[in-house]
């Protein structure tokens, strides 16, 4: 077994319900989101910031595990990321930040009743938004339960 399906079942073993998923839909997006408007405000060196520096790192991760997987991922990222730049507000972002963790924690205490898999392996705070865009695209075969 490749080691992005040993984590992506992982990561699925904690993520068995409907209500869960979908609140990770909304709880993931948003904190990327998030995550990406807070480090638009770094700049690094013209109109790059520290947000397309985590993407670019964020994509070596990912293609390390799988190189289709890792395009679509980071696709993913980068329209949360021009959406940030045209947001322009990290006030908007911290709140997203905020709702999105609430997301999860709703999802995990209403419907899965079970911790989040980033307890067991902080790794799976990277697999999330990976295990989302394959369960939408189907770039891996789905993890067997």
């Amino acid at each position: 077994m490749k080691r992005i399906d040993a984590l992506l079942s992982d990561y699925q073993s904690s993520h068995r319900t409907r209500g869960n998923f979908r609140c990770h839909i909304v709880g993931v997006t948003l904190i990327v989101f998030g995550v990406l408007s807070i480090l638009q405000t770094v700049p690094i060196v013209g109109s790059w910031t520290l947000s397309e520096a985590l993407l670019a790192a964020v994509f070596l991760f990912y293609v390390a595990l799988d190189p289709l997987l890792a395009v679509a991922v980071v696709g993913v990222a980068a329209l949360l990321d021009l959406a940030a730049r045209a947001v322009g507000n990290w006030h908007i972002g911290a709140a997203a930040f905020v709702v999105g963790w609430i997301f999860q924690a709703i999802g995990h205490a209403v419907y899965e009743k079970a911790k989040p898999a980033y307890f067991r392996n902080l790794m799976h705070l990277l697999v999330g938004p990976a295990y989302l865009v394959n369960e939408a695209l189907h770039i891996r075969p789905r993890p067997t339960r």
